[in-house]
């Protein structure tokens, strides 16, 4: 009787890590900043700055901090926060290519 709930319980764990992995490849197919296996830094770093400065931009309390912080008006702040949005990490860098001899 309890070697059938070991196996009845090894079933459940499989059948629920394929779903986990099922779940996470759906997000990452439908989310772009949540990455995936061939996920570069510098891909993981341009996400995370452009959320962070689209919030600042769509939130207007967070957009106040930011033109009272800079000294500028709002929409001062809206323009420069969208022009960052363009290359939030700088430009992407070139890989190193290795020749395999």
């Amino acid at each position: 009787d309890l070697e059938f709930w070991r196996n009845f319980g090894g079933i459940i764990m499989s059948d629920s890590r394929y779903n986990i992995n099922a779940q996470q490849e759906h997000l990452q197919m439908k989310y772009v900043g949540t990455g995936h296996a061939d996920t570069t830094k510098h891909e993981w770093l341009r996400n995370q700055q452009r959320d962070t400065l689209t919030t600042f931009v769509g939130h207007t309390n967070l957009l106040d901090y930011v033109s009272i912080v800079e000294n500028q008006s709002r929409e001062r702040s809206r323009y420069n926060l969208l022009m960052r949005m363009v290359r939030p990490c700088g430009p992407t860098p070139k890989e190193d290519i290795k020749d395999d001899e």
